[in-house]
């Protein structure tokens, strides 16, 4: 048996056409989310693993203006905007050659979690749409199924004893095609949704993880209330000079 969608289109009732217009409404909405969602992901994953080597070889020899600088240049990755933020409070402070005391570095925390607040909540935009569609495209499909047989088994008993189970053949049949409609633009939300939580999820693991290593970072080497200074390595340099000048003299 061939199924006609046209021909199956054209005997509807006025109330199975509205479903199914809503349906694809529904549809459009999820697919534009997904296609959406995947490329503004896409392009943070991969402005990270530009940024994340870069960021970490510059922490790591502690050249502190080419990390701010990256963080600045790198607006599209994710976890540069929020390690930016812990850099863009002591920037003023290293420009200055100023010490860094425990309130400054409480200060970059801080900033971290707001900007963390804020991305997370860029992230999340557009995963309640998909969730909604994932969880009520079943039940409008169903609504017009429901409505559907409804009008079948009316028809029916006006038909009389005539009318017999291939009188309302082709009512059953109009009103299943909007529960399988439902379920297919359902299925592909609730996979997209499912998809796209996870990806927060790392995200989320990334930016916490960088987060703190840079903090971790700013508490041991440059924080004055911990024992050392921002200082302390240009001293100690001047140090080794003047006392290998004063060996050789």
């Amino acid at each position: 048996m061939n199924l006609d969608l046209i021909t199956l289109w054209h005997t509807m009732g006025w109330f199975a056409k509205f479903i199914v217009f809503v349906l694809a409404i529904m549809s459009i909405w999820s697919l534009t989310v997904m296609i959406t969602k995947w490329i503004s992901f896409a392009r943070t994953q991969r402005a990270t693993r530009a940024f994340a080597p870069q960021f970490s070889r510059a922490i790591q020899e502690e050249n502190l203006d080419q990390a701010i600088s990256l963080a600045e240049k790198n607006k599209k990755s994710h976890l540069a905007r929020v390690v930016g933020e812990a850099l863009f409070e002591v920037k003023p402070l290293l420009r200055d050659r100023a010490t860094i005391t425990a309130a400054d570095i409480n200060s970059a925390e801080r900033a971290v979690e707001r900007q963390m607040l804020i991305v997370l909540s860029e992230l999340k935009r557009g995963t309640g749409i998909l969730a909604t569609v994932g969880a009520t495209a079943p039940f409008v499909g169903l609504l017009g199924t429901t409505m559907g047989i409804i009008n079948a088994f009316t028809g029916m008993a006006a038909q009389g004893a005539s009318g017999g189970l291939a009188g309302i053949s082709a009512g059953i049949a109009e009103a299943l095609i909007t529960t399988a409609l439902g379920l297919l633009v359902a299925i592909p939300a609730v996979w997209a949704y499912n998809y796209f939580t996870t990806k927060i999820e790392n995200l989320s693991v990334e930016m916490t993880y960088g987060s703190k290593e840079l903090i971790d970072y700013l508490i041991k080497s440059v924080g004055s209330e911990f024992g050392r200074s921002i200082f302390t390595k240009e001293f100690q340099a001047q140090k080794a000079v003047t006392g290998s000048g004063q060996i050789s003299g």
